[in-house]
């Protein structure tokens, strides 16, 4: 299986979600981001910009917000959220998480919700995050890691990556894809008591970090 491949599971997945009242997020990790007026910031895997929205109105008109996704019916939906708000300082972007198409040392913060785990190759998300950070910007994150290393012929079904589960890597490595990345002190704010997840056991978390 290709990344490609795993991009296009996810992103039918998605669409297919987008007209549906839910909620798809693992975290909250807005809600410990300290977003300040004047503040560009960007969130990776932003659904219908909710989380956007909620950053453009905390970093005013002196501020911009991105919202970046790999499906475009969600990033449809996102753009008309933000227009019924009469929201100018949003866009809404598709992306892969592998190769953001946000410039270098541009952003003061970035968030994601339960998102990075679809990506085969994470040490390379992680090295884009740090990428666009502004020096001193800091991410926060939330997302999942798996207790032990999920079998391949889970790893390898992009329907059961794009269900938020079988794309977990363990503690171990998710730290070591963060420090591969130059990211060094990492502060986790929760981690959750071990759960089932589609068919291995996983652990959700929120960590926060900066880039020196």
């Amino acid at each position: 299986m290709t990344q490609g491949d795993f991009v296009k599971a996810i992103s039918q997945r998605y669409d297919e979600l987008s007209g549906q009242q839910c909620c798809l997020s693992c975290g909250g990790a807005i809600n410990y981001a300290d977003i300040k007026e004047g503040y560009h910031c960007a969130d990776l895997g932003s659904g219908k910009g909710y989380d956007v929205m909620k950053m453009a109105t905390m970093a005013g008109e002196g501020g911009f917000a991105w919202g970046v996704d790999v499906s475009e019916a969600m990033m449809t939906a996102a753009r008309e959220n933000a227009k019924k708000l009469n929201l100018t300082n949003t866009a809404f972007i598709k992306s892969e998480l592998e190769n953001i198409q946000l410039e270098s040392n541009s952003l003061d913060v970035v968030l994601s919700n339960c998102t990075l785990n679809h990506s085969l190759e994470q040490n390379r998300v992680w090295k884009e995050i740090y990428r666009i950070l502004k020096p001193g910007g800091s991410f926060v994150v939330s997302d999942i890691y798996a207790l032990e290393q999920v079998p391949d012929d889970y790893r390898n079904d992009p329907k059961l990556v794009a269900e938020c589960w079988a794309g977990a890597v363990t503690r171990e490595q998710y730290y070591k894809n963060l420090q591969d990345a130059g990211f060094g002190k990492v502060e986790i704010i929760e981690e959750s008591a071990p759960y089932e997840k589609g068919r291995i056991k996983v652990c959700s978390f929120t960590l926060k970090g900066s880039k020196v």
